[in-house]
């Protein structure tokens, strides 16, 4: 399972290692793209490299997990316990139950995917926040387009000899506005997609412990009978009944 763990680092390491040849081979498009609009775009590539390095956090949070999940299954009972998201089933589990109830089988997987998708939150939220930084330029951009157009419009004078003079200088707000958006929504959807496509390599090794702990508590599940469960409660709503009827036979 420790093998499944690395042959996902290892590509989100590459995946990475091939943005970084991307970025170094097109510098300088790169830096023209980041200067357009140098404060948007700036928190844009920071808010993206923040996320790929947070999905790199997350995959080495489960190196814990799935160091403990190894030794539980193969009956190492000095395994240390994993730090966060399998510790409460863990300390259930200590003891090695030979089997376990089905409702307690539901219950510890219920536990541990709501966990899983709690650490997976903030992941999406930096997903999210980069296509809306992206957005917002495009709409920003679109703004100081429209703005620089009616400047421009405003201040012709086609009787004047001058206006192609003046037409080429007003250009230039326009067309830094249509710089703005375009350049925006290309960082904000690049930085999204490459997050997402981390972010999902961190659910697929999640997964891998999901199933790992799955199959092995479903090996020592014991399954009860509905009848098994039903019975005492029958038996119990029949000794009230018949507690009732005597009363009311002996008044």
């Amino acid at each position: 399972m420790t093998n499944h763990f690395h042959g996902v680092l290892n590509r989100m390491a590459f995946f990475t290692a091939l943005l970084l040849v991307g970025v170094i081979f097109f510098w300088p498009q790169f830096i023209s793209i980041a200067t357009s609009n140098i404060v948007l775009n700036g928190i844009i590539i920071g808010c993206g490299v923040f996320g790929i390095g947070l999905c790199f956090v997350e995959m080495f949070k489960l190196l814990p997990e799935y160091r403990w999940l190894s030794g539980y299954v193969h009956g190492n009972k000095n395994a240390p316990l994993p730090p966060v998201l399998l510790r409460p089933v863990a300390l259930m589990l200590q003891a090695r139950p030979k089997t376990i109830s089905s409702n307690t089988l539901l219950g510890f997987l219920d536990m541990i995917l709501i966990r899983f998708e709690d650490s997976r939150e903030s992941v999406r939220y930096i997903t999210n926040t980069l296509i809306f930084l992206g957005l917002l330029g495009t709409f920003w951009g679109l703004i100081i387009t429209v703005g620089g157009f009616s400047n421009l419009l405003s201040a012709l004078d086609f009787s004047s000899e001058s206006v192609l003079n003046t037409m080429q200088v007003g250009l230039s707000q326009p067309l830094s506005g249509m710089a703005t958006a375009f350049t925006s929504s290309l960082l904000g959807l690049a930085f999204s997609l490459s997050v997402g496509f981390l972010g999902l390599h961190v659910q697929l090794a999640q997964n891998a412990i999901f199933r790992e702990l799955e199959d092995y508590l479903s090996a020592h599940t014991q399954i009860t009978a509905p009848t098994e469960e039903i019975l005492p409660q029958i038996n119990l709503l029949t000794r009230e009944l018949s507690r009732y009827v005597d009363k009311h036979e002996n008044k």
